[in-house]
């Protein structure tokens, strides 16, 4: 809580969860190569119409505050990539198992065909790739880089001249493909250690570190003795004051997910944001980055209260419920992100393969016997 002073399409296959498992028998495994060949720009176009179609339709099927709940879950395993490109993997994953294509009910580590090959894995013939949103960039060059009128691209050989200063920028977005564990075969995966926690405990050393975060804000942090004392909350946050007042007479994991909550509010909603207008907004994302953070560290987060999507995602103008929803959820996973960067706490994995960094792989895709990429601007799975 804080306070201010002042002012179907095809709904079946995007459904997000797993209604009933499906039992079935050892799928035929054999390893396919896929083509070297770049898509053409028109067959590119029409692949970012359909992916938009698909997340859109997956997006709208998220109704219910459970939901909802389910999706950030999911999306805190695989938290190093964008909200959109998690949904897409999940509505994937759980359209290809109810066909009987994957035997594992949701996907557990996804990677790119070359990045697989790293690992000394390759994808299984027949298993189709999950397509995701690939950021394409380009070189831009300026000698005021303060002045952000005098950056110019540059062609794609082209050097820059004296004094220039030179970025990377993301201008726009092409289809990529992953594959799960579960759809290839070869040399054994090293797991990740997963935190496991009592009913009520907090990880060692996190309230401590919410804590200080929260210190670091400047803001002062005090308990109340219950409820009723903050009439009615778990925890307040005043940005006035800059105060955060929260219930003493509540568990570990119940306090630290309230400190994170209002940690998230501080991040987030300082008073001069846009999201004060849409109150209703705010409190969903501080609960949903206490809810992500909360399921990192392997604690119970089915006590987390969200309400009906409709509720919350109707109340700005100008945008589609949709367009709330993803933009909501891409702040939400920014946030609870560079909360957990902070925290020197154990917690699950992000998606990522343990001891595997997809930005620099520790074996290279030619150490593999895999031609390298083409360009710069075309790189494998740099996804969004």
């Amino acid at each position: 809580m804080f306070i201010y002073r002042g002012k179907s399409t095809r709904r079946d296959e995007a459904h997000l969860w797993i209604s009933h498992a499906l039992t079935r028998g050892q799928l035929h495994r054999k390893v396919i190569d896929v083509p070297a060949n770049p898509p053409s720009r028109d067959n590119q176009d029409v692949k970012l119409a359909e992916l938009h179609k698909r997340l859109t339709a997956s997006v709208e099927a998220l109704v219910t505050g459970d939901e909802w709940r389910r999706a950030l879950e999911f999306a805190t395993r695989f938290r190093a990539r964008s909200f959109n490109n998690t949904i897409l993997i999940w509505s994937q994953h759980a359209a290809a198992f109810e066909r009987g294509f994957v035997a594992a009910p949701s996907p557990s580590y996804v990677a790119g065909f070359r990045q697989w090959l790293t690992l000394d894995r390759r994808v299984v013939a027949g298993q189709k790739g999950y397509m995701i949103l690939a950021p394409v960039t380009a070189r831009f060059a300026s000698s005021a880089p303060s002045d952000q009128g005098s950056w110019r691209r540059l062609d794609r050989s082209e050097r820059p001249r004296a004094g220039e200063v030179v970025r990377a920028r993301m201008v726009g977005t092409r289809p990529a493909y992953v594959w799960d564990v579960s759809q290839t075969d070869g040399a054994p995966i090293p797991e990740r250690p997963a935190p496991t926690l009592l009913m009520g405990e907090a990880p060692a050393g996190l309230l401590d570190c919410l804590a200080s975060l929260i210190r670091d804000a400047r803001y002062f942090l005090s308990e109340a003795p219950d409820a009723a004392a903050l009439g009615g909350a778990n925890g307040v946050t005043n940005f006035e004051s800059h105060t955060v007042s929260v219930r003493a007479d509540m568990d570990a994991a119940a306090r630290a997910k309230t400190l994170v909550h209002e940690l998230a509010h501080i991040r987030m909603h300082e008073a001069n944001s846009d999201t004060r207008l849409h109150r209703g907004v705010a409190e969903v994302e501080a609960e949903s980055v206490a809810l992500m953070v909360g399921a990192a560290h392997g604690m119970d987060t089915s006590e987390y209260t969200i309400p009906y999507v409709s509720t919350w995602a109707a109340s700005v103008a100008d945008k589609t419920v949709a367009e709330v929803i993803q933009a909501t959820g891409e702040r939400v996973r920014r946030a609870a992100v560079s909360i957990l960067d902070q925290l020197p706490t154990a917690r699950m994995g992000d998606g990522d393969l343990f001891g595997f960094d997809r930005s620099n792989p520790t074996r290279t895709p030619a150490a593999a016997g895999v031609a390298p990429e083409r360009s710069a601007e075309r790189p494998e799975v740099r996804s969004l």
